[in-house]
C-alpha cells in the first residue's frame, strides 16, 4: 500500500483539553493518544494545554471555571471536551457554569452530530444494516429554548410561577439553516429536513418554518421536508434511511441527537461538533454522551465518541487524511477486531479499545 502523502503544519495544533468530569477523564486520555498515533502518521504535531475545568473545581471554588476562563483559551485552534456534570452539582448549574459559557462565547452556534450504524455493530432497531442509518443533526447551539431569558416570580406562594422565553432571530435561524444546506450539497442524496412543531408552538416554530422555506429557495438543488418533532422522533426509529441532513433547534436538535445514536447500537460513540464556522474563534469537540457517574472509575467506559469526535475537529482544522484515517480505524475495529466495551457487549476496558484504536489509526 503506498504511503499517504503528509499534511505538513507549520505550527503545532494547540488543543485546550478539558477532561471535566466522570468518564471524561478517562476517554479524553485514549482520544488524544489516536490523535497522536495519526498526528504521527500525517505529520500532525500538537500542544496539549490541560485545564481542570470540572465540577471537583467548582466543590473547591465555587465556579467550574476560572472569570478570565475564555480568555485562556481563544487563541487556541480548538477545545477537547471529554463531559460536564456530577452528582451533588446540579445539572443547570455545571453547564452553564462550563459549556455553554463556551458555546456561546465563542459563537459555535452550530452543533454538528454524525450518526451512523457500523459494520459490525448490531443495531436494537429489527432487521436494519449498514448504510440503513447515516445522516447528520445540524442543531441551532446558541438560542431557542435554552436563552437565558426569564424569570421567577411570587416565590414560595400559591401563585409562584416560572418563565422562559425562547429567542428565535433571523440571523440565528439563516445561518444554522445555510450551514446544514451547504452540508447537504456536499452529500450524494442532498437531503435536508427540518425539525418543526408549528402545530403546537404557535410563535417561535411557524418562524422556524418561514426562515427554512427563504433559505430553501437558495438551494435549489438539495430535496427538502419537515415533519413535526414527535412524528420525526417515530421516525428516526421507524424509517431511518428517510433522512440525511436535520437541522433543528437547540431542543429539538438535542433531543433528535441522543435519541438517534441510541439506534445504532450505543450512544457511546457519538461524536459532536461545536462550530463557529467564520473560525474567529475555537471550536469544541467532544462526545455525545455525558459524564456517566455510574460507570466512573471502573475503567470500562467506551472511548469511541471520544476519538470520532478528535476526527471531527481534524477535519475541522483542514486534516482530512488524518480525520479519514481516524474514522477508517473506527471502521475497521467492528469488522476486523472483537474489541468491544460493555456497552457494545464487550469484556475490553477502555484502555484496551483505545490501544486497539491507537494501532489500526497508527498503521493504516
Amino acid at each position: 500500500m503506498a504511503a499517504p502523502q503528509e499534511e505538513t503544519p507549520t505550527n503545532k495544533l494547540r488543543i485546550a483539553v478539558i477532561p471535566g468530569d466522570g468518564i471524561g477523564n478517562e476517554v479524553v486520555p485514549e482520544g488524544m493518544r489516536v490523535l497522536e498515533a495519526v498526528g504521527a502518521r500525517f505529520g500532525i504535531a500538537y500542544a496539549w494545554d490541560h485545564y481542570d475545568w470540572s465540577c471537583q473545581r467548582f466543590a473547591k471554588t465555587g465556579a467550574m471555571m476560572p472569570a478570565d476562563g475564555l480568555e485562556q483559551i481563544a487563541k487556541h485552534d480548538a477545545v477537547y471536551l471529554g463531559a460536564v456534570g456530577w452528582p451533588g452539582v446540579p445539572d443547570h448549574v455545571s453547564l452553564w457554569g462550563l459549556l455553554i459559557p463556551i458555546r456561546r462565547g465563542f459563537q459555535q452556534y452550530v452543533n454538528l452530530r454524525p450518526v451512523r450504524l457500523f459494520h459490525g455493530l448490531k443495531s436494537p432497531l429489527a432487521d436494519r444494516q449498514p448504510g440503513d442509518i447515516d445522516y447528520l443533526i445540524v442543531r441551532e447551539n446558541n438560542e431557542g429554548e435554552y436563552s437565558s431569558v426569564g424569570g421567577r416570580s411570587f416565590e414560595g406562594t400559591e401563585l409562584e410561577q416560572a418563565t422562559q422565553v425562547a429567542i428565535f432571530t433571523r440571523k440565528g435561524c439563516d445561518r444554522v439553516m445555510r450551514y446544514a444546506f451547504d452540508l447537504a450539497m456536499q452529500r450524494r442524496r442532498k437531503e435536508v429536513t427540518s425539525a418543526t412543531k408549528s402545530n403546537g408552538i404557535s410563535i417561535s416554530m411557524p418562524y422556524w418554518d418561514e426562515r427554512f422555506a427563504a433559505i430553501a429557495k437558495e438551494y435549489s438543488q438539495v430535496k427538502t421536508s419537515q415533519f413535526h418533532i414527535d412524528i420525526l422522533a417515530a421516525h428516526l426509529v421507524r424509517n431511518p434511511t428517510w433522512f440525511d441532513v436535520i437541522v433543528g433547534s437547540n431542543l429539538f436538535g438535542d433531543i433528535l441527537s441522543d435519541l438517534g445514536p441510541a439506534t445504532t447500537g450505543t450512544i457511546a460513540i457519538a461524536p459532536g461538533a461545536n462550530i463557529n464556522p467564520e473560525r474567529r474563534f475555537p471550536s469544541m469537540f467532544e462526545p455525545v454522551h455525558g459524564s456517566a457517574p455510574d460507570i466512573a472509575g471502573k475503567g470500562i467506559a467506551n472511548p469511541i465518541g471520544q476519538v470520532w469526535s478528535g476526527a471531527l475537529m481534524l477535519e475541522h482544522l483542514g486534516h482530512k487524511q488524518a480525520a479519514a484515517a481516524i474514522l477508517s480505524a473506527i471502521e475497521r475495529l467492528f469488522t476486523e477486531t472483537d474489541v468491544r466495551t460493555a456497552d457494545m457487549g464487550g469484556k475490553a476496558t477502555c484502555r484496551e479499545l483505545g490501544e486497539a484504536l491507537v494501532q489500526l489509526a497508527g498503521r493504516g
